[in-house]
């Protein structure tokens, strides 16, 4: 589909919306621009047919001269032939599934003027609304015997203005008297439930709030979709996830449960009680004699190692299935005779899958190798089917068979692809200041010339207990980078999972302390090397990488040329009562400022970037979103005026519109512009602005 007919107009009723679909781009001299990253189709999410051969999954389409995005489903044999677009409306259908027996496929669409539940033919045609819902509907499991469903929508939490004043119904005001009244971007006036509702295989209807009356939210705002949910395989009950708590005992704690429902007799049973940390994402077992999900051990640590953990329904006992395994599970399934679990995890920089056999001890095996991240895993017959990214390509369907053995099955962005020069992507293991081996990637420019210098960017984790493994961005993606001739070093620094516990949590109440350290390790090492201008080093950084890149800033000893901070926190006594999660502030800062008694957070607070304001030498670009409710853009803005004071060159990048991400096609564009002009500036000597 060219641009010009992604962009047709199609009229239904009295409304007009853009049809998005996949467009034809020309790219220049094989390097990565941002117009060529928001062309790329997006696949989302996939599922199996029953009989294993088929595969639906979704891909998202984003247009930067409408500003806008849409959502198409496609479907293929599970080997990747026959894949064929079977959607082309302007409606977003998104999560599609497989039901009645692989002769339908379910899907969320807007058409109606509010998500609801549709079905259609496995060619698209046959299109017909199942659900007729008062509100949108963000997320759906049919019961296995298909005489129910499972959906999440969303249920008004607390009073608004007009409630208390109903003669000020225009009034804006938000009056607040507890704490957990904003989250990410949003002020908190819904909350998520999950409902059931009754089907005869042509409409839905008789739904029922499960957790009527209680002001808690299942699944866990504000990333938790139906994965959160689960039926056991007789119909008959439902797990779900909630945190079963309001207000400031919310705030603090990151203590959810899994819950189950009996739908026979509406009663409840917490069956993770006295599991302190997150609890989340159950699966029964094929048989129904088992209940897995991932498990937090520490109430407050929302970083704590994910294990998977294991319930045997009839005499109630646990066990810590992943337990030789020092990372976290992430996306996982059971095998059909519930003997084998397969998941995804990361480890030294690289998320693979692996497999336990339940009947051997536990025994864990990993499947697969190579330079790339395993995002989800299902099963396709004697086969798994999972998403997969690299620095190098963004998520595509992949078949994987028992050995470990993978064959690409989608092929989203090929004819981007093939225009591309991609940079070498190369892992060093680096000697840190205490003596420890440390994973960095070095990424190299498309056409890299070793007799030539090039400018060198660090890059600052966020999280900040993200790894730094081969994930695909596009907004701090290596790859655009690269082509702009920098080279990229990705330390993995303290902090970060996939190199055991210690290393995991050395970061905690040390923001300051050997991370900082590690950062100066990586880039001083390869700094070393005839290809880089050492003379000309930049540091770049979002979110916890932002803080890095202020916290340097008064560190750096003149090493660094230019500095970006995105979303980053400055002054960390004002973040510690502005962001919305204090468990993060408590466990991560280690507690109030206040407390002079508490070592870790009168540290913490000491190490504080703001406090070094008067080091600062070097020019810097601060960058941040005003829906940005966990890190206030307050912090950017302060940090952009502090340097402004001391007669540093600075630029503030603002959005009024954009959350702790850069979400909006022609916002994403203007990052990329103002990112790469003020590196440009300030890190390519004249005559080499290429």
């Amino acid at each position: 589909m060219t641009l010009a007919s992604c962009n047709a107009i199609q009229q239904k009723g009295e409304r007009y919306e853009p049809i998005i679909g996949k467009q034809d781009i020309t790219i220049k001299d094989g390097r990565m621009t941002p117009e060529a990253l928001w062309a790329m189709g997006r696949i989302g999410g996939l599922d199996v047919s029953p009989d294993g051969k088929k595969v639906v999954y979704t891909v998202a389409y984003y247009s930067v001269p409408e500003n806008s995005s849409n959502r198409e489903v496609y479907v293929m044999n599970a080997d990747g032939t026959d894949n064929k677009q079977i959607t082309h409306t302007a409606y977003s259908e998104n999560e599609a599934v497989w039901i009645k027996g692989g002769t339908k496929i379910a899907f969320l669409c807007n058409e109606s003027g509010g998500s609801q539940i549709w079905e259609m033919n496995p060619d698209g045609t046959d299109r017909k609304i199942l659900s007729e819902f008062d509100g949108p509907i963000e997320g759906f499991k049919f019961s296995p015997d298909e005489k129910k469903v499972l959906f999440i929508s969303q249920i008004k939490y607390g009073q608004r203005t007009v409630d208390m004043y109903p003669d000020l119904p225009k009034a804006t005001g938000i009056v607040v008297n507890d704490l957990m009244y904003k989250h990410l971007d949003e002020w908190v006036e819904t909350i998520p439930h999950p409902f059931v509702a009754d089907f005869n295989g042509e409409k839905i209807s008789n739904a029922i709030d499960i957790m009527e009356g209680e002001p808690f939210e299942a699944p866990l705002k504000p990333f938790g979709g139906i994965e959160q949910l689960a039926w056991s395989p007789d119909s008959k009950q439902i797990a779900y996830t909630s945190r079963k708590k309001t207000g400031l005992e919310y705030a603090i704690s990151t203590n959810s449960d899994i819950y189950v429902y009996d739908l026979a007799t509406k009663k409840t049973v917490n069956i993770s009680e006295g599991n302190m940390g997150y609890d989340t994402n159950p699966q029964y077992s094929p048989d129904g004699k088992q209940i897995a999900w991932l498990s937090m051990e520490r109430d407050g640590y929302e970083s704590d190692q994910n294990r998977l953990f294991i319930m045997d329904l009839a005499t109630g006992e646990k066990r810590f299935a992943s337990k030789t395994f020092e990372s976290n599970v992430d996306s996982y399934c059971w095998s059909p005779d519930a003997n084998t679990i397969f998941f995804t995890g990361v480890w030294h920089g690289e998320s693979q899958i692996y497999r336990i056999d339940l009947n051997e001890g536990d025994k864990l095996t990993k499947l697969t190798e190579g330079q790339h991240d395993y995002l989800s895993v299902t099963l396709a017959g004697e086969k798994l089917i999972a998403k997969r990214q690299s620095m190098s390509m963004a998520d595509e369907i992949y078949s994987v068979d028992m050995q470990g053995n993978a064959t690409q099955i989608s092929f989203e962005n090929k004819q981007i692809y093939d225009q591309l020069t991609m940079g070498k992507v190369e892992g060093r293991w680096i000697k840190t200041t205490d003596g420890k081996e440390m994973l960095t990637w070095v990424i190299y420019p498309p056409k890299f010339d070793p007799n030539k210098k090039y400018p060198t960017l660090l890059f600052c984790e966020g999280g900040p207990q993200t790894p730094v493994s081969q994930f695909w961005s596009y907004r701090w993606n290596m790859q655009i980078m690269a082509a702009n001739d920098y080279i990229i070093v990705a330390p993995n620094r303290r902090g970060l999972p996939g190199f055991g516990m210690e290393w995991l949590e050395a970061i905690s109440g040390d923001y300051g302390g050997q991370c900082m350290k590690d950062y100066l390790s990586a880039i001083d090492e390869v700094a070393k090397e005839p290809y880089v201008d050492a003379n000309h080093l930049g540091c770049v950084g979002a979110s916890f990488g932002g803080f890095s890149v202020y916290w340097l800033a008064g560190h750096h000893e003149k090493r660094f040329k230019a500095f970006i901070a995105h979303d980053g926190f400055f002054n960390m006594e004002a973040q510690y009562l502005e962001t919305e999660e204090m468990w993060f502030a408590n466990w991560d800062i280690g507690g109030p400022y206040w407390d002079k008694n508490n070592k870790v957070a009168q540290r913490s607070f000491a190490n504080s970037p703001h406090k070094f304001v008067d080091k600062w030498d070097t020019p810097i670009l601060c960058i941040h979103g005003e829906k940005d409710y966990r890190i206030l853009a307050s912090q950017g803005m302060s940090a952009f005026n502090a340097a402004v004071l001391r007669g540093i060159p600075a630029e503030l990048l603002l959005y009024p519109d954009e959350n702790h991400w850069v979400l909006k096609p022609q916002n994403g564009v203007l990052w990329q512009r103002t990112y790469f002009n003020w590196l440009n500036k300030w890190l390519k000597p004249a005559g080499n602005n290429n």
